[in-house]
């Protein structure tokens, strides 16, 4: 794979450990250039930037069209390619969708028990703090 000037050398030889880990070859590996999508003006319409990487023995398939450089997104689609193979192979959920479901539990509204066990737990931190007071001198 060629170097894209902005990724260190230590990064790429990373990506290619990874893939070697989880059997991903080169040869098994589709990749087309497409014209971009979006905003971006004439440089996105006149470009094909975007990749798009096909996993033959898979069947998964990625696009990548983060960065301008043609370079830069062969490097970011390699790599959403290993997280997703990564996935199906070893059964563990992506670091985004832990996100999505962290955060989708952070915004779920809490139940009217919890609502009063937290209402419950305040008044008690509340009395305690109170007790540390200094007595009002009169």
């Amino acid at each position: 794979m060629k170097l894209p000037i902005s990724i260190s050398p230590a990064k790429l030889s990373d990506l290619e450990a990874r893939m070697r880990k989880l059997g991903i070859d080169e040869a098994d590996l589709e990749e087309r250039f497409i014209r971009g999508s979006g905003s971006g003006g004439q440089k996105i319409n006149k470009t094909s930037s975007c990749v798009v990487l096909v996993h033959r023995p898979s069947g998964i398939e990625v696009r990548c069209q983060r960065e301008r450089s043609q370079a830069m997104n062969r490097f970011f689609a390699r790599r959403d390619l290993c997280e997703k193979i990564a996935e199906k192979v070893e059964g563990e959920k992506s670091r985004k969708q832990q996100e999505r479901e962290k955060i989708r539990r952070q915004k779920r509204r809490k139940s009217r028990r919890q609502r009063a066990i937290m209402v419950d737990d305040k008044r008690k931190h509340g009395e305690k703090k109170s007790l540390r007071r200094k007595p009002a001198a009169d």
